[in-house]
């Protein structure tokens, strides 16, 4: 797949770094930065041709020819920028949260289906060991029925220059920002739906977020299931791993699931525990892959553009998770349990 990145903010040349170079399926023909400056010390630290390098994407399909884009400008111009890019021809595949609101994530949704072209949301946390463990067990009915779900996340995030640092600006830093990926995991590993949440978000005077950076919700899923989720930015206490601490209860055990310690690192610290009705806890196994989180997704997003199977964290998809996350935040200004609706 030839590939136009658009997108060089820090993120984004995480992107370049860490993952692109990983995936064989995947040429990266040409980068897209509006800022000027950027994009010439992005241009130097690469040597780039000039053919390579853009301000805008309608340039950059001037001077090369792709296939799909990657989009990791920020969160407000995921959608313009996706259906100029379906408008091209080509197919998206978009970081995480996929737009400000599920409604206006559906305009390139169903733009995506009525041109047949791939539309795909980066929720990289799906594609670890253990989650994908724990989903194939929960499927298997090792658990037997399940009767609840408990998810932790803990990191103290409030020390670095407010003027200097963009986190401290993101509306709602914990629900919207890092959350989405704990309730897609939560979709993704019950294989169940969001359909009512409770959110309670909290901001003390001594922080340095704009926004609530801690909250405490309560999720029902379809089949009556609850999952209770704790978030923070602001905790002293032991920091959990980035896809969070999981207790996952039956009536026959529990997983004890934690993910993603070292965040992009190799995932060989994944772990999942299976504590039995008599007490005793099992460590599984589990499978490294040879391509995890970012590079797993953006290898079934190259391999769903030339005609394989699709990936599975289509925009459709995500529209769900996106929708949950909305519901959160109602909640926590209304004070009122608030019903999922994800738009059609």
């Amino acid at each position: 797949m030839r590939l136009v990145h658009i997108g060089l903010g820090g993120w984004g040349r995480d992107w370049e770094r860490t993952v692109l170079p990983r995936v064989p399926e995947v040429e990266r023909v040409a980068v897209v930065e509006p800022d000027r400056a950027g994009l010439a010390a992005f241009q130097r630290a690469h040597d780039l041709p000039d053919a390579a390098c853009a301000t805008s994407l309608e340039q950059a399909l001037r001077q090369v020819e792709a296939d799909g884009v990657l989009v990791t400008a920020p969160v407000g111009a995921h959608v313009p920028l996706a259906l100029e890019a379906l408008e091209a021809g080509l197919h998206v595949l978009v970081e995480k949260p996929f737009a400000p609101t599920a409604a206006e994530a559906l305009t390139a949704v169903a733009r995506a289906e009525q041109l047949g072209l791939v539309l795909q949301v980066s929720q990289n946390y799906r594609f670890y060991p253990g989650p994908r463990a724990a989903r194939d067990l929960l499927r298997g009915g090792d658990l037997g029925g399940l009767s609840g779900v408990a998810v932790d996340f803990r990191k103290w995030s409030n020390d670095a220059p407010v003027e200097t640092t963009p986190h401290y600006r993101f509306p709602q830093p914990l629900l919207v920002d890092m959350a989405i990926h704990h309730v897609d995991l939560l979709r993704f590993v019950t294989g169940r739906e969001v359909e009512r949440v409770h959110a309670v978000t909290s901001s003390p005077p001594w922080s340095r977020f704009a926004e609530p950076p801690v909250a405490s919700v309560l999720l029902e899923l379809t089949g009556g299931l609850v999952a209770s989720y704790r978030g923070s930015w602001l905790s002293r206490g032991r920091p959990t791993p980035w896809a969070g601490e999981w207790s996952i209860t039956g009536e026959r055990g529990e997983l004890q699931l934690a993910s993603r310690h070292g965040g992009d690192e190799p995932p060989a610290d994944d772990s999942l525990v299976l504590r039995g009705p008599d007490g005793a806890e099992t460590a599984l196994p589990l499978r490294v892959p040879a391509l995890w989180g970012r590079a797993a997704g953006l290898q079934q997003f190259a391999r769903a553009a030339a005609g394989g199977p699709p990936p599975e964290v289509t925009g459709r998809d995500n529209l769900a998770s996106l929708a949950a996350v909305e519901a959160a935040v109602r909640s926590s200004q209304t004070g009122l349990v608030e019903d999922v609706v994800v738009p059609r």
